[in-house]
């Protein structure tokens, strides 16, 4: 008997980041093909579009990082917490060098991500909910951020400045460490409830990134 044909009940069950993985496929696919994404990336769009981006991403990383210093009191969260990968100063040097000294009165936050960022604020406080949007939002900065970055540079000149956001300094290697992330989301201690409800926040995740996109794609594209 093939391992395919095992019965369910022999088989092992699938860690929390493959479940997160493959149970946010169609919303992750959904969220990296919105128009605005793809016009962006192929160079159809300007500065002022990723600009725009990166305000939106100075609110919602915000909240997110608000949540990361609330969570560190909980022993399983605080193995979720990795100041590496704290991202809201390097949003903060972008958004001088894009706007100007006088950034945080000039850029405007969106309907889409005050909703995302009420969102993080409602519930970031719960470690499966936690787990779930630091899942979205980190792997992806050091996964398909980082084709972004690369596409930010070859079509809209922009280099070191105005990309800090997207470069880990503290990460050399990205894959390592996004093993060790997998490993410390696989190793919480959450009751199948929750596990479900990581899985289903983050998909709520992808489709809050969705609706943002969809909002930046009305004004730009």
């Amino acid at each position: 008997m093939t391992a395919e044909t095992l019965p369910a009940t022999d088989a092992a069950p699938a860690s929390l980041s493959l479940r997160l993985r493959e149970g946010t496929r169609p919303e992750h696919e959904q969220a990296e093909t919105t128009g605005f994404v793809e016009k962006l990336m192929g160079g159809e769009l300007d500065v002022a579009a990723y600009t725009d981006l990166a305000a939106q991403q100075y609110a919602i990383y915000g909240a997110l990082e608000q949540a990361s210093a609330q969570i560190r009191d909980d022993a399983q969260g605080a193995t979720l917490v990795f100041d590496e990968l704290t991202r809201t100063p390097s949003i903060e040097k972008d958004l001088a060098f894009l706007v100007g000294s006088d950034w945080a009165t000039e850029i405007r936050i969106l309907p889409a991500t005050e909703a995302y960022v009420a969102r993080l604020l409602e519930v970031g406080t719960s470690l499966s909910a936690y787990a779930a949007h630091a899942y979205t939002r980190y792997l992806g900065d050091l996964s398909g951020g980082q084709i972004i970055k690369r596409m930010m540079e070859r079509h809209y000149g922009l280099g070191p400045d105005g990309l800090a956001f997207y470069t880990f300094d503290e990460i050399p290697k990205a894959k390592p460490f996004k093993d060790v992330y997998r490993e410390r989301l696989d190793s919480l201690d959450l009751t199948d409830e929750q596990i479900a409800e990581t899985v289903e926040e983050a998909k709520l995740a992808f489709r809050l990134n969705s609706a943002l996109f969809a909002e930046l794609g009305a004004i730009h594209c």
